[in-house]
């Protein structure tokens, strides 16, 4: 596969059709638990603030990037990162990958979400957690949702708690050591699917403004991660290509100026 190094972080340079071929390939296999992150504008701005959740993203099987903002970045950057939304991998797992005879374990969402989950998907196997509170910071509340998918065996699991309590519910069953199949880090992914929260419409998706749809059916909720976080984007990048262009004239032995 290729990666890319980008904002400090290792992507896996994978459109969404190719994403969802890889995770349903190693799910069926049903071996040792991995698990598949989807970081977006709101993660990396995170991850910049508190680096130790880098190591969330570090021991995922794959980080695939969610944002057409990211990567565009990226371009700008001369790196090759195609986006992947979450949303179109976690489609196109249920309408083409998964199977009748699959179990897939569901871990937060609402029980509405999951009613109409079964609905759209009736001949699913569909087991699901209504995740605990407070999952970032209770440890119990964390190895509740690890017990339940050491004891629902399934080759799909979708973590759908946001992030980054989904992250760190990933990696602590990753370190069990005792669970199986791939988990994707979902967030909303699944209310897209459903229909319970309507997705941008293809042209703003193109255009890199499904942020802006999102925010205008939920500026409540959303204001603040993208109008006052996401812009924080800009410094985290800025401040990362000025440390790769030094490191870069550093090692072919150019004096650099302070």
């Amino acid at each position: 596969m290729r990666r890319t190094f980008f904002l400090d972080m290792e992507f896996d340079a994978l459109n969404a059709d190719e994403a969802a071929r890889r995770i349903a390939m190693r799910a069926r296999k049903l071996g040792p638990f991995a698990y598949v992150t989807t970081p977006n504008v709101d993660h990396m701005v995170r991850v910049d603030r508190e680096p130790p959740l880098m190591q969330l993203y570090d021991d995922a099987w794959l980080n695939l990037c969610d944002s057409r903002i990211l990567e565009a970045f990226a371009n700008a950057s001369y790196l090759d990162l195609p986006a992947a939304p979450g949303a179109d991998i976690v489609e196109q797992l249920f309408r083409q990958h998964i199977s009748a005879t699959d179990p897939v374990v569901v871990i937060g969402g609402t029980q509405r979400l999951v009613d109409r989950l079964r609905r759209q998907f009736e001949t699913l196997d569909i087991r699901w957690l209504d995740a605990p509170a407070r999952l970032r910071d209770d440890p119990a509340a964390r190895a509740a949702c690890v017990q339940f998918i050491r004891e629902n065996p399934a080759p799909f699991v979708f973590l759908a708690v946001g992030s980054p309590q989904q992250e760190l519910i990933a990696h602590e069953a990753r370190r069990a050591g005792d669970c199986t199949g791939v988990a994707v880090c979902c967030g909303a992914a699944l209310e897209l699917l459903t229909g319970m929260t309507a997705r941008a419409p293809q042209w703003m998706r193109d255009h890199r403004l499904e942020w802006l749809s999102r925010l205008a059916a939920e500026p409540g909720r959303l204001w603040k991660r993208y109008l006052v976080d996401g812009p924080r984007i800009f410094l985290v990048w800025h401040r990362w290509r000025s440390r790769v262009h030094v490191a870069s004239v550093g090692a072919r032995g150019v004096a650099i100026s302070p």
